[in-house]
């Protein structure tokens, strides 16, 4: 089987009304789209719901994988990943970049080695809307595929910087 691997980004704030979109999007992720490798980050509301989404699909589809992305090293602390989690993951080359730049850097990664992003963003300035457009970049090139949630549905899902 061939490893589909699905990134998620979004913004630390994010309201717990998207998690049935979520998992729905999962869902089709993984049965429409044969992703069986998911990749999260740990540092906000979306992340968790994010996690959540895949855990839950996990029940009904043992074979897909949940990755925690790590953007720094542990020296020598616990990467052991949260329950749930298969495992933690740290990119590759990324081990020389300041902290500060680190989450963007092993963001960015991720997009470059992913097939699908799920997003949630709306903010017009923020590292997600960077993230976002260089994910598009590469679906412009057929190279990835894009969903953003921010941009299905309600105001519910949208903050009020929507673009």
């Amino acid at each position: 089987m061939q490893k589909k691997t699905c990134f998620f980004i979004g913004h630390r704030e994010a309201p717990d009304s998207i998690l049935p979109t979520l998992i729905d999007e999962v869902e089709r992720h993984i049965t429409g789209y044969g992703v069986n490798s998911f990749v999260v980050g740990h540092y906000g509301q979306f992340d968790a719901l994010a996690g959540q989404a895949v855990i839950e699909a996990k029940k009904r589809h043992p074979g897909v994988s949940l990755f925690m992305l790590l953007p720094y090293q542990t020296y020598g602390r616990s990467a052991t990943p949260p329950e749930g989690f298969d495992n933690t993951f740290y990119p590759f080359g990324t081990e020389r970049v300041p902290k500060r730049a680190a989450i963007p850097k092993a963001n960015q990664y991720m997009v470059d080695h992913s097939d699908f992003l799920i997003a949630y963003v709306w903010h017009a300035a923020s590292n997600s809307r960077k993230i976002l457009e260089a994910a598009l970049k590469r679906q412009e090139r057929g190279l990835m595929r894009v969903t953003n949630l921010a941009q299905q549905g309600t105001e519910d899902f949208c903050g009020p910087n929507y673009i």
